[in-house]
């Protein structure tokens, strides 16, 4: 039985460098001289491809390759569940994750790895004011938990003033890594839409066309933030900011069609019960000469129709006269008006072309946002300042996901993303899922900008971070597209899981105690962890889904799990006594059978749990001689 140690692939996030090499490897295997990359062979392979220039373009800043770093750096955290703070534990597919997400994005990498349709994210703007960076230590999940006040002695928030000489640096950093990872989580077909104003527009686009491609780019959005001139501006009235749009792969993403609105559609009426149904007119006329398309047009009462001086008909005489006798020219109800073209309803379009102008009237406004968190908080006051308004990001949606996607959103803040999800299922009966992460930072009641938002968590009897006030704003929001849509009986649920250091104790001997330290190690599994913890950290160490079916059997006082159909099975009892190991094995051979798997079952077992090698051997060995590959049996 092999033990999975916290040195062990296992135990981590996706190697992400280790990746990237394998799949060079793969590519260029004449490159690799024992397991190394040989830099001369693989330039001559890439050939004029090879830029080998001192200057090159592109955006540089102080601690950008430590940036690119820290995204390859594996995690050693994981997320616990937290069924408490849930809706809908055991039948949802939705998540929100609490922590930094960073941390978050790495755990996501095997499981998640080409998944996501659609991210959108609404980054901390670069204000000058303070937020938060996690990153800057070389532990980050011990950083994370000083900062969000877990440990003592942690670093509080950060201010990212101009002054400091590091103000675009700091917030590219923060950027960087994060996006980086985020790629990886796109489907072929998928697309990023980042929300930014003025302030680094400019240079997360040079960021953007470096990770995803200068040739992926789709579009630079404006979106009308504020309806209304700001009077009190010193230099210009600020009424917009920015969404840029960069699929992973262009050629692959499919944007959908808008649906034409109401003043579009009342354009197509049938005043002459044409049956080939509405249709709305066009000019015949085109403002050029064409010498075969000038002609007399005689009107079915009797007058004539001609082009001016340097205009022609869209068409030669022919053409014209087929479409006369067709039907398809209309010449106003008393039949001598100027002929138009009928353009009909069945032969446009299902919708239009989104456009970059996104006006305040079609996707709400700063004010909106705010109001609508107002009215699902209006018993204990608002809790955030200028949310986005859930119609901006269901205009997102709508042109960048079907009914059975998946959405990502590592910035989520309030939660609208994930209201705008709940809402776009209610309104076509979709199934899309969303997974959100959100910072659990702490709120400080003595400061103007969180004094509200604080109290909100008083007044809820939660903690003062803005993880709590997302989790009550998805609860809410729930509710409300329930009580909207009555008869809709889709997914308004989520699952909870928080950022915490693995559950894999690690060897940290103590020099003056090193028999206390050799005692201590005997355990491999950290005090206070569950059995659920411990599964949660196998899912994502496996590569398979938060959200996988998990079956659960007791076999006396123990219980076996059956995850994603079998594709791995544990007993993770603190606990087996030798008595037991027979019935146990012999249990889970059974199982197996009966879900009959289609690849090979992975096994994993408390390596603690077993009180002498003897019984650990036996229950390897019922498992080998059933079939079970002996790689795949293994202990923490």
């Amino acid at each position: 039985m092999n033990p999975i140690t916290a040195q062990d692939p296992l135990a981590r996030s996706l190697d992400v460098a280790t990746d990237n090499t394998q799949r060079l490897q793969q590519l260029f295997p004449e490159a690799f001289t024992e397991g190394k990359v040989d830099i001369d062979v693989l330039r001559e392979l890439l050939g004029e491809t090879i830029d080998e220039r001192d200057e090159k373009y592109g955006l540089n800043w102080h601690g950008k390759s430590r940036a690119r770093r820290l995204a390859l750096t594996p995690s050693t955290g994981t997320l616990r569940p937290a069924p408490e703070d849930s809706v809908d534990w055991e039948t949802t597919d939705n998540l929100m994750l609490e922590g930094d997400n960073l941390e978050v994005l790495k755990l996501l990498q095997k499981s998640y790895s080409n998944q996501v349709k659609l991210i959108y994210i609404d980054p901390p703007y670069n204000t000058g004011k303070d937020f938060v960076y996690p990153d800057n230590f070389h532990d980050t999940i011990r950083n994370y938990q000083e900062l969000t006040g877990q440990v003592e002695g942690g670093k509080k928030i950060s201010s990212n003033t101009e002054t400091s000489g590091r103000f675009h640096t700091d917030w590219l950093n923060m950027m960087y890594s994060r996006l980086k990872l985020a790629r990886n989580l796109l489907q072929d077909d998928g697309a990023i839409f980042i929300s930014i104003d003025d302030s680094e527009v400019g240079r997360l686009r040079v960021i953007c066309d470096e990770i995803f491609g200068e040739e992926n780019f789709v579009a630079s959005i404006i979106w009308e933030k504020k309806f209304a001139p700001q009077n009190d501006e010193k230099y210009l009235s600020e009424r917009h900011d920015y969404i840029l749009a960069f699929a992973k792969n262009k050629p692959s993403w499919n944007r959908n069609l808008l649906p034409r609105g109401e003043e579009a559609a009342a354009r197509y009426k049938n005043p002459d019960n044409d049956k080939r149904g509405p249709w709305a007119s066009s000019d015949l006329l085109r403002m050029e000469h064409r010498d075969n398309c000038v002609y007399s047009i005689k009107t079915p009462a009797g007058n004539s129709w001609k082009p001016e001086t340097g205009t022609s008909w869209r068409h030669p005489e022919e053409e014209m006269l087929e479409l006369i006798n067709t039907g398809q020219v209309w010449f106003g109800v008393d039949g001598s008006s100027k002929p138009r073209r009928k353009r009909y309803l069945s032969e446009v379009s299902d919708g239009v072309v989104p456009e970059t102008m996104w006006f305040h009237k079609d996707c709400g406004h700063n004010q909106e946002g705010t109001q609508e968190l107002k009215a699902l908080f209006s018993d204990i006051g608002i809790a955030f300042s200028n949310p986005k308004p859930v119609r901006l990001i269901s205009r997102v949606i709508e042109i960048a996901t079907n009914k059975d996607d998946l959405i990502l959103d590592f910035f989520v803040g309030s939660g609208t993303t994930a209201q705008a999800v709940m809402k776009a299922n209610a309104k076509d009966g979709g199934n899309r899922k969303f997974i959100v992460v959100q910072l659990p930072e702490p709120l400080d009641p003595n400061t103007k900008e969180q004094r509200d938002a604080a109290n909100s968590c008083d007044s809820l009897g939660k903690p003062r971070t803005i993880a709590e006030l997302t989790k009550e704003r998805l609860r809410r929001a729930a509710k409300k597209v329930k009580a909207e849509n009555p008869i809709f009986s889709g997914d308004l649920g989520f699952r909870v899981y928080k950022l915490d250091s693995t559950n894999i104790r690690p060897w940290d001997p103590n020099p003056q105690d090193i028999s206390g330290s050799l005692f201590a190690a005997q355990e491999h599994l950290k005090e206070g962890r569950t059995e659920h913890d411990i599964l949660t950290e196998l899912l994502l160490k496996l590569g398979l889904p938060l959200t996988v079916p998990i079956e659960e059997r007791a076999f006396g006082s123990h219980t076996l799990y059956a995850v994603g159909a079998g594709t791995l099975m544990a007993c993770l009892s603190p606990r087996i006594e030798k008595e037991d190991v027979e019935a146990l094995a012999q249990g889970m051979v059974a199982w197996q059978k009966e879900l009959a798997p289609v690849g090979d079952s992975q096994v994993v077992l408390r390596d603690s749990a077993f009180r002498t090698d003897v019984a650990k051997a036996n229950f390897t060995a019922i498992l080998e001689q059933a079939g079970f590959d002996k790689r795949n049996i293994r202990s923490l």
